[in-house]
């Protein structure tokens, strides 16, 4: 298995399912986090999930250049992204080709030698957003999702903390 793409709603689940998948490994971890604190709450959100971790597991804080990020870590190494949902919507606010981004982001992960579990959300499911910028970043995103997707070896739907196969053939082990 070399790419595995975790979707679904925020607090689904979907980072604890990517961590245990992980736990299975028996080499080094690398955890990309997409995130930045731009605030108190955030900044909390970050060190609680940076505390869920082992502390053996490097941690790449990468909020941008996530091809660039893969592609610097060694190729034996199991690589968990959290997630395209806030690397999808940096990209935008900075006006960058998204979708090329997300192309070539999904290609690097998917030739990747150990597996590579990318996390993010399925914001497509909810009420039609208010503004243009929301309706945009709803289709962006939905866009970038399916990028990673095309190229996964698996994908699941996480709802719930429950994986729901969106491929055939998924299977939940490193």
């Amino acid at each position: 298995m070399s790419l595995v793409v975790l979707l679904g709603g925020a607090r689904a689940g979907k980072s604890a399912l990517a961590v245990d998948l992980a736990r299975e490994w028996d080499g080094p971890i690398a955890y990309i986090a997409t995130a930045e604190a731009r605030d108190d709450e955030m900044a909390r959100r970050i060190a609680r999930h940076r505390d869920e971790r082992p502390a053996w597991w490097s941690t790449i804080e990468e909020p941008i250049a996530l091809r660039e990020a893969l592609g610097r870590v060694d190729a034996g190494t199991y690589v968990i992204v959290d997630c395209l949902t806030l690397w999808a919507a940096n990209l935008l606010e900075r006006g960058d080709d998204v979708l090329a981004e997300a192309d070539a982001a999904a290609k690097v992960a998917a030739e990747r030698d150990a597996p590579t579990v990318v996390i993010t959300n399925e914001v497509g499911l909810g009420i039609v957003p208010a503004t243009p910028l929301g309706r945009d970043y709803r289709d962006l995103l939905g866009a970038v999702n399916a990028a990673f997707v095309a190229r996964a070896d698996d994908a699941a739907f996480v709802v719930a903390g429950r994986a729901l196969p969106l491929l055939d053939g998924w299977r939940p082990r490193g």
